[in-house]
């Protein structure tokens, strides 16, 4: 694999692997809202799915902080991937089992459980994203990750491009049993994969460390970075102490929470535009913008306020998500999703970056954890609003001859249903952009663009403060550390049985792992070190 040098072999493997899981997950997903709704004609059933995906996110995110924090990064993902392989099987099984024309009545709960085994297994899949932001900070000199998070974006954009237009295809030529037996296949390769990539710029968790360095005396400070358990309250307490931060976050929670009306819109609308296999390419072409402006990051990075940079795109979406509906045109379409796609890497990459540099390592699983906790969280309550809104009253509103006169003058002519999507669409993009341009004038912003400023590394050690190691390094240039007794490779945060799971997927435990006494002497890289000091702001 050719590497950059900046970024390092390690780095692109994993980054490789879970964009290759991400593709997966999400064609099995994709896949089942259009099965769905082809299938049931349910605005309401593709509502509920995408609701129900976000919540379990949401729900399931502070646990997979916490478990990223306690555990070594490439541990995380390869029992993340265990467990997604598990219940993509059952479903497979499942779906063999159950004739299809029960699985397809709404009012029989066959549907609903298929539906709750694959969105479980996908959603499994977004610990090894939290796993992944948080390598970036181990691996990626401060200086360049916001470059890296652009690559990040980049995969996530060639990932959706490919999974649009594959579970469009699949569905529409193959069925949902081809679809359900090919992403299961897909996500056992990725496994053997990952069973071989090794990460010993990491042989400690930092969580670990930092508790290993409060047990000798290093403080308070390194005693909250090393709690045991979910330890909610010592992550808002970092949170808290990041002035600004906490308003970011409750920022793109509200965004999230208009985005929901998208998210559980924006299929119908197509699939009454296209017919299935032709709107899954017409997902998979506007994606090329998630790849573009993704690759956009990774040339010339945020600029020297990322915050900045991600309230003006916000206001950016809000305009674009108001305008590409207002006349039932595929172009119009197409060409606004495409935009809407350029402008959504520059906002995960800039929240991304700002938590990597102004919180402490090892905390930091637990930070994204719960930041995708409280931003998702608002998807699902606006995708369970919305949806049954729209299909039990502006949807027929829309449909009705005085519905018509009175949408015709601002949203055109077209069907019942695109025009009252159309409204929603409206409202919701106008909302967007009037809080965004409010935010970017709030005392918050002011203070979090301070906050970043302060928190950059000294000069000298942003090219070499990733893992301690040149920027250029490779995991054979570590140095050796001494062997450790299976007890210090993993503190569980998960109980008895996930912790005898990961200590198994530790391939590399006996030859990679430092023990407690090489973190003291200093044996290990700075970048562990880094993960006993005391926070610059918490």
């Amino acid at each position: 694999m050719t590497t950059s040098p900046v970024l390092g072999r390690t780095f692109l493997h994993l980054l490789v692997n879970t964009a290759v899981a991400g593709l997966t997950t999400s064609y099995l997903w994709f896949g089942l809202t259009f099965w769905a709704y082809l299938e049931t004609r349910s605005v309401l059933a593709t509502g509920i799915i995408g609701g129900a995906y976000m919540l379990l996110v949401s729900v399931s995110s502070i646990l997979f902080g916490s478990v990223v924090d306690h555990h070594r990064k490439i541990v995380v993902m390869r029992f993340s991937t265990v467990v997604t392989l598990t219940l993509f099987s059952m479903a497979c099984l499942f779906y063999l089992a159950v004739p299809e024309e029960s699985l397809t009545d709404l009012g029989e709960p066959w549907f609903w459980l298929l539906a709750l085994l694959i969105l479980a297994g996908s959603v499994v899949e977004h610990m090894r994203n939290i796993a992944l932001s948080t390598t970036v900070t181990i691996l990626v000199p401060d200086a360049h990750r916001a470059r890296a998070n652009g690559l990040v974006g980049t995969a996530q954009g060639i990932t959706f491009m490919a999974t649009s237009f594959l579970s469009g295809l699949s569905i529409g030529l193959l069925g949902m049993g081809w679809t359900l037996g090919l992403a299961t296949g897909v996500v056992a390769l990725g496994l053997l994969h990952l069973l071989t990539v090794r990460m010993p710029e990491e042989p400690v968790p930092a969580a670990q460390m930092a508790a290993d360095t409060a047990a000798a005396g290093g403080g308070p400070a390194a005693a909250a970075g090393g709690g045991s358990g979910i330890d909610l309250r010592g992550s808002l307490l970092v949170i808290r102490a990041s002035t600004g931060l906490l308003a970011l976050i409750l920022f793109s929670t509200f965004n999230n929470f208009i985005g929901g009306v998208y998210m559980a819109l924006m299929d119908p609308y197509g699939l009454e535009l296209f017919p299935v296999e032709v709107w899954g390419a017409v997902l998979g072409v506007a994606s090329l913008g998630f790849i573009i402006g993704g690759a956009v990051i990774a040339k010339v990075g945020l600029g020297r306020q990322p915050v900045r940079t991600l309230l003006l795109c916000c206001a950016a979406m809000g305009v674009l998500g108001a305008l590409f509906t207002v006349r039932e045109l595929w172009w119009l379409y197409a060409v606004g999703i495409f935009l809407y796609m350029c402008l959504i890497p520059a906002v995960e990459a800039a929240e991304q970056t700002v938590i990597q540099r102004v919180v402490p390592l090892e905390r930091q699983g637990r930070v994204f954890g719960f930041a995708m906790a409280v931003e998702t969280a608002a998807a699902p309550l606006t995708a369970f609003l919305i949806a049954p809104l729209a299909d039990r009253w502006i949807i027929p509103f829309a449909s009705s001859p005085e519905g018509q006169r009175a949408l015709e003058p601002l949203l055109g002519t077209g069907t019942g249903s695109s025009r009252g999507i159309a409204l929603v669409f409206l409202v919701a993009g106008l909302i967007m952009a009037l809080v965004a341009l409010l935010a970017l004038a709030s005392p918050a912003y002011r203070d979090l663009a301070r906050t970043y400023v302060r928190a950059a590394p000294p000069p000298e050690d942003e090219e070499g403060s990733a893992g301690g190691r040149g920027s250029d390094a490779e995991p054979g240039d570590a140095a050796e550390p001494s062997p450790s007794a299976a007890g210090q490779v993993v503190t569980s945060a998960s109980g008895a049985a996930a912790t005898a799971v990961l200590s198994f997927l530790d391939v590399e435990s006996e030859d990679q792992v430092a023990t407690p006494a090489d973190v003291e002497t200093g044996a290990g890289t700075d970048g562990q070190r880094r993960g006993g000091e005391t926070p610059r702001h918490g």
